[in-house]
């Protein structure tokens, strides 16, 4: 860890040294450490220590040139890579690699940051090598965090300084099993440099009323998956949705619409319980699959929008984690009609898949 530590200080230094030219961004560093939130009983086993790493950080500073930039208070995107020591040998280490927004409170004196990236983990479940690991089933997992954190820019020259909270999380969704996952909850400490001169804020938005008609979207979701039944095998699903959606604001809209869902990882399940737990009930002949009907909300960012749908499964004759279901995701505009989109979709806090779509808002 401390070697780890001196490598990226003076990568840093490197960075700073080299830059000549002045540009709108900023890098920030941050150590953090903290605990394994207990979620689920089944990884009691796996909480040995209190896992530890650091946040290396790449930041687009935005000063209002374009509109949604002062709608949403000059936020900052970028890269982030995230080092972590789970502190438990069966656990291994993670590093990620995340997209992120910045988004400024109070003065600027607060900053959310969203991020959304893929990890490395160095000792994932094995059957034979490693069969406790029953949080990772994979070495690539979907990875996401939340820093909340009191930052202060320029306190000595271009250096500042920010701490408070981080969450993180991995998750393979069940991509492939175990797949329990890992949530720290952590205290960071850091610095942050200006790469350039501070520049004035556009401050020119004359914002009307925003209107639109009611628009109708197709969309294609794909992916694989696997059940929770360790070696039961990875199955590609296929999901079809329509949904209308009406914005209500420059930022927001609201959907409304329905799901077909081709999940052929239900086939093995299906079979596996009829023949090996006669008590369920299950006969082997079930449906394998579902409908849903949804409501949703969306919130844009330039070409990016955060989407949020919750559902109903009025289709369901196979029970699967309840009828209710959720999906949280990304989605890029490319032009006024074509998007895709990177989505989780689980049911409450237990991932069943990624979905990785494209659609059409007609």
């Amino acid at each position: 860890m401390r070697k780890t530590l001196t490598t990226v200080v003076l990568l840093i230094c490197t960075i700073i040294g080299a830059q000549e030219k002045k540009n709108a961004s900023q890098l920030d560093f941050s150590y953090f450490g903290g605990n394994i939130a207990l979620h689920n009983n089944d990884i009691l086993h796996l909480i040995k220590g209190h896992p530890e790493g650091f946040i290396f950080s790449w930041n687009k500073k935005t000063f209002g040139n374009d509109a949604w930039e002062q709608r949403y208070n000059y936020p900052d995107y970028g890269f982030s890579f995230i080092y972590q020591d789970l502190k438990n040998e069966l656990l291994g280490e993670n590093y990620g690699l995340y997209a992120h927004y910045n988004f400024y409170f109070f003065k600027r004196n607060v900053m959310l940051r969203m991020a959304q990236g893929l990890a490395l983990n160095t000792n994932p479940y094995d059957k034979i090598e490693n069969p406790k690991n029953i949080a990772f089933g994979s070495h690539i997992l979907s990875a996401t965090y939340l820093m909340l954190n009191y930052k202060k820019e320029n306190i000595i020259d271009r250096f500042g300084l920010q701490a408070g909270l981080t969450l993180t999380h991995y998750s393979n969704a069940n991509v492939k099993a175990p797949n329990t996952s890992i949530n720290t909850l952590a205290f960071n400490i850091g610095l942050n440099y200006n790469l350039d001169e501070q520049i004035e804020y556009i401050d020119d938005l004359e914002d009307g009323k925003f209107t639109e008609p009611i628009k109708y979207n197709i969309a294609f979701r794909s992916g694989i998956n696997q059940s929770d039944i360790i070696g039961s095998g990875q199955y590609p699903f296929y999901i079809v949705s329509a949904y209308a959606d009406k914005r209500l604001s420059h930022v927001s809209a609201v959907q409304l619409g329905v799901d077909v869902f081709f999940s052929n990882f239900l086939k093995e399940l299906i079979y596996y319980q009829s023949v090996s737990f006669p008590e369920e009930d299950v006969s082997g002949d079930e449906d394998y699959k579902r409908v849903g009907l949804f409501a949703g909300h969306e919130l844009f960012i330039n070409k990016m929008s955060l989407e949020t749908q919750l559902g109903y499964y009025v289709y369901y004759p196979f029970d699967f984690e309840g009828r209710v279901y959720m999906r949280i995701g990304l989605k890029r505009y490319f032009g006024k009609k074509l998007f895709g989109a990177v989505t989780l979709k689980s049911h409450g806090a237990k991932a069943e898949a990624v979905e990785f779509g494209i659609g059409v808002r007609l």
